[in-house]
């Protein structure tokens, strides 16, 4: 008897990203799996994009452009009239790998348990070339809790689940997927697939790059409710000092990325007063952001991106992948 397909929804918020946007779309509907509803929740876009959504139109289930209170407002706004069994989001700037949501789906299948499954990534640039690999685990609630971070368009979500803990919360705008996963692992088992689902873009306008210095302070304030939520009592009992030595840390390593050194050294510092050996796993950071301090950020930070990233990637050229968007062009 032949297993009956569960219907998954795909959310893609979208807000003045017509550059990427067709692409997202196109990596969305090429997939292989038959019962996949998509949903668009445009922002009120100016540039272009309503546009891009009217010619896709035809294939989607449902989209709307209007004005929104943030990511999470849009997000939400998809998830909840999203019908699918499965849901995840896929933002307008991110792609899916080739049968990503087919996997996702046969990884439920196998562990009816599983309240989240997630796979790997790689990064992309604005031209769609693949310049590194984001590697999870088999991680579960305590991974989390001590920051390990899903790349969020590898993760898939059942619905019951992510409805009972309340989809996004719409006050957090940097790390809400991560307190979705939190509250999602808190309940039910997560599963992880090592294979690449999804190619998450990098850009000077992403969120992680524009607000790079913001979400540290997100990660602090993840910290302290996970202090005071019950659901993670006993847990957070167990693993208060690296919790907010991983928080430290996590916050240390975006202020590093912004520049902002001696906030990063501070950083660190902190981290290896809470628990030295979870600060030390980013010792080299710690290098970097002293020498910053001194005045060497620049030339280190040019020297460090030749040799670390200066050619595309074993794992990409492995995949066949050189460039993203020549690919779901072909």
């Amino acid at each position: 008897m032949a297993v009956r397909e569960p219907l998954v929804s795909i959310v893609t918020p979208s807000f003045n990203q017509a550059r990427y946007l067709e692409t997202t779309i196109r990596s969305v509907l090429g997939q292989d799996y038959p019962r996949l509803e998509y949903l668009i929740v445009d922002g009120g876009s100016t540039d272009g994009s309503v546009e891009i959504i009217r010619r896709y139109a035809p294939h989607l289930a449902w989209w709307v452009s209007e004005p929104d209170q943030g990511q999470a407002d849009g997000i939400n706004k998809g998830l909840r009239r999203a019908q699918g069994e499965i849901v995840a989001w896929l933002n307008s700037d991110d792609v899916y790998a080739p049968g990503a949501v087919r996997a996702a789906v046969e990884a439920f299948q196998k562990h009816p348990e599983a309240g989240l499954v997630f796979g790997d990534a790689l990064s992309i640039d604005a031209s769609g070339r693949a310049f590194h690999t984001l590697k999870a685990g088999p991680w579960g609630l305590e991974d989390l809790m001590t920051f390990h971070m899903l790349t969020q368009p590898a993760v898939f979500m059942r619905r019951t689940v992510a409805a009972e803990v309340g989809f996004l919360d719409e006050d957090f705008h940097f790390l809400l997927d991560h307190r979705l996963w939190l509250k999602i692992a808190a309940r039910a088992e997560m599963v992880y697939v090592p294979a690449v689902w999804a190619f998450a873009r990098y850009h000077a306008e992403a969120k992680n790059a524009a607000h790079a210095a913001e979400f540290g302070a997100e990660a602090l304030r993840l910290a302290a409710w996970l202090a005071t939520d019950p659901a993670f009592g006993q847990a957070y009992r167990r693993l208060k000092r690296p919790v907010w030595a991983a928080a430290h840390r996590f916050r240390a390593r975006y202020l590093l990325d912004a520049e902002h050194y001696p906030a990063a050294l501070g950083g660190y510092l902190r981290a290896l007063a809470w628990h030295p050996p979870t600060a030390l796993q980013e010792a080299h950071r710690m290098v970097f952001a002293l020498l910053g301090t001194a005045g060497l950020g620049k030339p280190l930070r040019r020297w460090y991106y030749r040799r670390a990233w200066g050619g595309t990637p074993l794992e990409a050229q492995a995949l066949g992948i050189t460039n993203a968007d020549a690919f779901w062009a072909s």
